[in-house]
């Protein structure tokens, strides 16, 4: 007797139609008609099952903060820090708390389920971080809560920053964070990242790294960070995220730079909403992308996990938990609209994220947790131009969310009365 059939699905593989049957948490099995009994069965349709989706770089504890205490009138990354300043001597940790679980009640309406976020540990009364340890342990049912201890103002330009990190460490934030490109000098930043990455493997933690979150060319920190994660033997421990400034190097730079990253095997971890939105605010015409140089880490054997960094805060004043939103700005940004391409981005929000924050492979398989989501789509592609509906969304064989298919009813004389986007998607084109 299994828990639950989910029945004619198809799966981002492009497997299916198939049913899945769940018992104790975990996929008991995967196969067309499966026979036997369930306590409850659900007809996908034909539809898209897909692991949970997953983000490797948010800042919670900045969430649901747009306008507190006031908005960032000139769209720049450094009124947004200027900005969050403000912020921090006033938050408490029944706002943060506040905000934080209201905003892991969407993620999870969308499927997102493992998220990392960074918190600012520049704050000596450590609010931010205290707070978001509470929200670990109150979500840690539902939803995977990794948090990085980051030194926003700068390890070095801060004067209790590294005194703070390592207190963080102690209460157990679990990643080193820290910010290179925000220090005084580049030689200031540089050494930053050296004594982060030893840090990180005195204490046997991976490191993520706000890495030339910058249009100059000449902010160079990811070279610093692939050299130590191959020095400290850190490898795929290591996160270099943002990476903004290597879409203005020059293209024989960036040719050594990215085997570099590639032999280091550390991950790349690019926010396209936030990329495009603050970087390239100096530029008239022609204005920069703003965006890394994601099919080239890609063509190198790079691990690139894209993520949504900001949702409705000083730095950003939209989002909505929506990793299928962040992929399609992606899509767009880079830009990649070939077929094999959009599926990549599809990928990059699911199985490139859990690696991205060092989670096990969450591809649907029989024997593994019986953790995903059910979308109102049938491939990888169309779920992302649809923004697709999550109908279900499971966590290790419970149901945690259950969205009623979006249709729309029709009054038009001698048309269908009923209008559902994923019927018209064009037949296979592969």
């Amino acid at each position: 007797m299994l828990d639950l059939i989910l029945r004619n699905v198809r799966l981002p593989d492009g497997r299916g139609p198939l049913d899945i049957g769940i018992a104790d948490g975990r996929i008991a099995a995967m196969e067309p008609n499966l026979q036997g009994k369930a306590a409850r069965e659900i007809d996908g349709a034909g539809r898209l099952a897909s692991p949970p989706f997953v983000d490797p770089h948010f800042h919670m504890d900045a969430t649901l903060s747009l306008g507190i205490p006031r908005l960032n009138r000139s769209g720049t990354l450094l009124e947004g820090i200027a900005l969050w300043g403000e912020l921090k001597p006033i938050l408490t940790p029944e706002a943060v708390i506040e905000r934080a679980l209201r905003y892991c009640d969407l993620a999870v309406s969308q499927g997102l389920l493992s998220i990392r976020t960074h918190v600012d540990v520049c704050d000596d009364r450590l609010t931010a971080t205290e707070a978001l340890i509470e929200v670990r342990a109150k979500v840690r049912p539902y939803i995977d809560l990794q948090l990085v201890a980051f030194p926003q103002d700068g390890l070095y330009r801060s004067p209790t920053a590294e005194a703070n990190l390592l207190r963080a460490l102690d209460m157990g934030v679990d990643v080193v964070g820290g910010i290179p490109h925000f220090e005084r000098t580049m030689e200031d930043g540089r050494l930053s990242v050296i004594r982060l990455c030893e840090i990180a493997a005195e204490r046997g933690l991976p490191v993520d790294l706000h890495c030339d979150e910058s249009d100059d060319p000449l902010s160079r920190h990811i070279e610093t960070l692939a050299a130590e994660a191959t020095r400290l033997r850190l490898a795929a421990r290591v996160v270099g995220s943002h990476c903004t400034s290597m879409h203005s190097m020059d293209n024989y730079y960036a040719s050594k730079l990215i085997p570099l990253i590639a032999e280091s095997g550390i991950h790349i971890v690019p926010n396209p909403n936030i990329n495009i939105t603050l970087q390239g605010r100096a530029d008239t015409y022609p204005r920069r992308r703003g965006l890394t140089r994601v099919p080239e880490l890609r063509a190198a054997g790079v691990n690139v996990a894209f993520g949504q960094d900001c949702c409705m805060d000083p730095w950003y004043p939209l989002g909505s938990a929506d990793m299928l939103e962040v992929a399609s700005m992606g899509i767009h940004a880079v830009p990649m609209t070939s077929r094999e391409a959009m599926r990549w981005a599809f990928d990059s929000v699911t199985l490139g994220g859990a690696a991205a924050m060092g989670l096990p492979d969450p591809t649907l398989r029989v024997g593994g947790p019986a953790s995903l989501v059910l979308l109102q789509a049938r491939d990888p592609i169309e779920a992302i131009r649809l923004r697709a509906t999550r109908l279900l969304v499971l966590r290790e064989g419970k149901v945690l969310s259950e969205t009623a298919p979006r249709t729309a009813r029709l009054s038009l004389d001698g048309r269908p009365d009923m209008v559902d986007p994923a019927d018209y998607a064009p037949p296979a084109l592969d």
